[in-house]
């Protein structure tokens, strides 16, 4: 066996359309797929060597290149610090409130495969893939481009009542490398590294439509293939005090189960099958999903079937009499079906720490977007994007608090809440919190007391209503990120933190009427 490593920076975005998203937009995976990889191939090699597509079933060295699992197209992931990344593992959790950002450039991921412990609030990390720089763990997610278009009539060249539907591409953006890797036979090495050439190369849908353009570079064999790993730690080291035996995917795994129906289960009897031991299962962490395709030749797609997600983690007990190069066999052959296509790699004893400390990557340009703005209009346009993004993100807060912040309990009448549901409005448009401490300050000595047997929290309504008066800010500015676009940074104003909090007040009065209704 040979490895054929090579990197596709995108020139275009890219569509490699996946089951997400609603009905009227078409979402791309955040990788290009190995089935993707191999469809351009195939096409380049009918052409080159003038064949048709029924000499397909036909020509041995086709079927051998393309088709019967001897050559293995893998996935092409994200290419960071010359390495490619691989996907996240589902057993790494954090806390809810652990975010990276400026503030908190560091936080610690529990792998709950090996973590003894239980999290108070566990989440997913949030991330597409991850990679070693050094003995930083860096997280990485792809950037997407979201494109509007409408349909058109194909005689008319435009949109038409029959057909004018307005829909959306949600694609890899332009300028992203990805590292793609062909697993073949010796003899073949050749044939695929010409393949490769010339670099230009389009892949996924919507080519006529701006989308596809990819170009091919950093082509290199690895041989002995011993020397190349997807995970980078050698099966030996990977051998050494091991307590369970784990199998991580690496990209989905199509499974069938004993009546041949498609399902998203645990893996054991095949991994049983290909061992030749008996496993006995303790636990995982997975997700399922949808895999389909398109056959360009039929112009129609392929039939939807359930698999497990990529990154899934599942646990066995140790096994005895393991080596490296059993290991190292099952890795290169993979499991499950269209192995060729880059489904069904698996690493295995890969995860080995109970915590981890991650981070985000350094920016290049230290802080500053390649992307420069000249102009003052368009400056000003990056400026209003920035702050709807901005505001989007205080607004899912705001929900998010409203729901969990209630009068308990509430000795208030239904005039003293609508009088400070109408201080609260008179602030806001004031944008100034005067109106609200002027109703704390003058309140009457009944209604002083009612106000302080009403509480929020372990706190009286006085007094924390003065608490997010006096500091807006720290409400928000733990949860609420800056937003860029291109040159222009938009962070969390004392203005915006008032404006917000005069809301939450608002919020919380028009709901205690509600609830005394």
């Amino acid at each position: 066996m040979k490895v054929i490593t090579f990197v596709l920076e995108t020139q275009q975005p890219v569509l490699a359309t996946s089951f997400q998203g609603d009905p009227n937009s078409d979402v791309s995976y955040p990788f290009i797929p190995g089935a993707m990889i191999r469809g351009a191939l195939i096409g380049r090699y009918l052409q080159r060597y003038g064949l048709q597509d029924s000499d397909i079933l036909t020509d041995e060295t086709v079927r051998r290149l393309f088709f019967d699992g001897n050559t293995r197209y893998l996935n092409a992931y994200l290419y960071k610090a010359q390495q490619r990344s691989l996907p996240l593992p589902h057993s790494w959790k954090k806390e809810k409130n652990d975010e990276l950002s400026k503030q908190q450039p560091e936080i610690d991921v529990y792998d709950l495969s090996f973590y003894q412990k239980e999290l108070k609030s566990p989440k997913p990390v949030g991330y597409d893939f991850w990679a070693k720089d050094g003995s930083d763990k860096i997280l990485y997610t792809v950037n997407r481009r979201i494109n509007i278009h409408n349909m058109r009539d194909r005689r008319k060249g435009r949109s038409t009542l029959e057909q004018g539907q307005i829909f959306c591409y949600d694609a890899l953006d332009a300028g992203q490398n990805f590292q793609a890797v062909i697993l073949c036979e010796d003899n073949d090495v050749k044939i695929i590294k010409n393949l490769l050439e010339p670099e230009n190369i389009w892949l996924g849908g919507s080519r006529s439509a701006g989308y596809g353009h990819t170009k091919i570079n950093k082509i290199k064999e690895i041989s002995p293939p011993k020397n190349w790993d997807e995970v980078g730690i050698s099966p030996e080291e990977r051998l050494k005090n091991r307590e369970t035996f784990t199998v991580t995917l690496l990209s989905d795994l199509i499974l069938r189960d004993e009546c041949g129906q498609y399902v998203a289960m645990p893996p054991t009897e095949l991994l049983s099958e290909a061992l030749g031991v008996s496993l006995k299962f303790k636990t995982c962490y997975t997700k399922s999903t949808l895999i389909g395709g398109f056959n360009r030749k039929w112009g129609l797609p392929l039939p939807q079937v359930p698999a497990v997600s990529a990154g899934s983690v599942f646990i066995y007990d140790k096994i005895d009499g393991l080596t490296a190069d059993r290991i190292r066999t099952l890795e290169a052959e993979g499991i499950g079906e269209r192995k060729a296509e880059g489904f069904g790699r698996i690493a295995i004893n890969w995860l080995n720490e109970s915590i981890v400390s991650v981070k985000l990557p350094d920016d290049e340009n230290h802080g500053k977007n390649s992307i420069q703005l000249k102009s003052e209009y368009s400056q000003k346009l990056a400026k209003q994007m920035a702050e709807r993004l901005l505001c989007q993100q205080l607004d899912a807060k705001l929900l998010d608090k409203v729901g969990r912040t209630k009068l308990s309990p509430n000795a208030m009448t239904n005039s003293q809440l609508s009088r400070l549901l109408l201080a609260a409005r008179e602030a806001l448009s004031r944008k100034n919190c005067q109106p609200v401490c002027s109703l704390l300050q003058n309140l009457t000595k009944n209604s002083m007391s009612q106000f302080k047997r009403t509480m929020i929290g372990n706190s009286t309504l006085p007094d924390q209503l003065q608490a997010w008066l006096d500091k807006p800010i720290d409400i928000w500015q733990k949860d609420i990120k800056p937003v860029t676009i291109a040159d222009v940074t938009v962070e969390l104003s004392q203005e915006l933190a008032l404006e917000y909090t005069l809301r939450l007040i608002m919020a919380v009065a028009k709901q205690a009427i509600k609830e005394k209704d």
